[in-house]
């Protein structure tokens, strides 16, 4: 089983949904995903929000290895994404020696504000944190007590590591931050960093039709597998595509 957790926020309801459907409409191996929402992490997760916080997940994604009772492996992802191919071929990256693999990017955003006015922060290992292969075996530091009193950096910038040396590498075709890279047709997984086509303002933005073909293939499987509540679900996801301004 291929074990997928995913940032989750009200406002972006619309993207969790679509990149989790282009996970399953992709995978070749059983996958369970997770939502990451504060509403089921009371008792677990203490943190006040922080002024600099864009999203509600930016600091609950490193209790993937407390939730998953730090053991075999685990693959954490924003919600601002879509998977172009198959997860299992990024699921067989697994190599023992790391603690935690991920995409090595050298970000350094030309914005000062992001999508819904946050504020875009600069620090080294930008985005790193947005594709996160946890070894859960040896992400013991990740307490809850410590990713609820550790400070941003000390989280996104893996202090809570030994060293870097237990930081692997994955290609960067599984985190193509939209944007920012050059325009890559075969990328197998793409980051709307600034923001995705469901914001009427990056509705047109590189691999934006890719996002619409996988919600509407979403809203078909939806309305065919679902008759008996007259297109609830499908209507109500496109009120929310329409309420982020799409």
């Amino acid at each position: 089983m291929i074990n997928v957790f995913i940032g989750y926020d009200p406002r972006e309801a619309v993207a969790f949904s679509v990149l989790s459907h282009s996970i399953h409409a992709q995978a070749t191996q059983p996958v369970s995903i997770t939502p990451l929402m504060l509403s089921q992490l009371k008792g677990i997760y203490k943190r006040e929000r922080h002024p600099l916080q864009s999203t509600d997940f930016s600091f609950s994604r490193f209790l993937t290895p407390y939730l998953s009772n730090y053991s075999g492996w685990s693959l954490f992802l924003d919600c601002d994404m879509l998977v172009l191919h198959d997860i299992a071929k990024l699921w067989a990256m697994r190599d023992s020696r790391y603690a935690v693999m991920v995409v090595k990017h050298t970000h350094i955003p030309r914005e000062e504000i992001k999508f819904l006015d946050a504020p875009q922060t600069k620090y080294e290992k930008k985005n790193w944190s947005s594709v996160m292969l946890f070894n859960n075996e040896k992400c013991k530091a990740l307490t809850t007590d410590y990713v609820n009193s550790a400070s941003g950096l000390e989280l996104h910038q893996f202090k809570w590591l030994e060293d870097d040396s237990l930081i692997g590498e994955i290609p960067h075709c599984w985190n193509h931050l939209v944007g920012y890279d050059e325009p890559d047709p075969d990328a197998s997984l793409v980051h709307y960093t600034i923001g995705g086509p469901y914001f009427n303002e990056f509705k047109n933005c590189e691999h934006s039709d890719a996002w619409n073909r996988a919600l509407d293939t979403m809203l078909q499987v939806e309305q065919r597998s679902a008759p008996s509540n007259n297109g609830k679900v499908v209507n109500s996801l496109r009120m929310q595509r329409c309420s982020v301004g799409y």
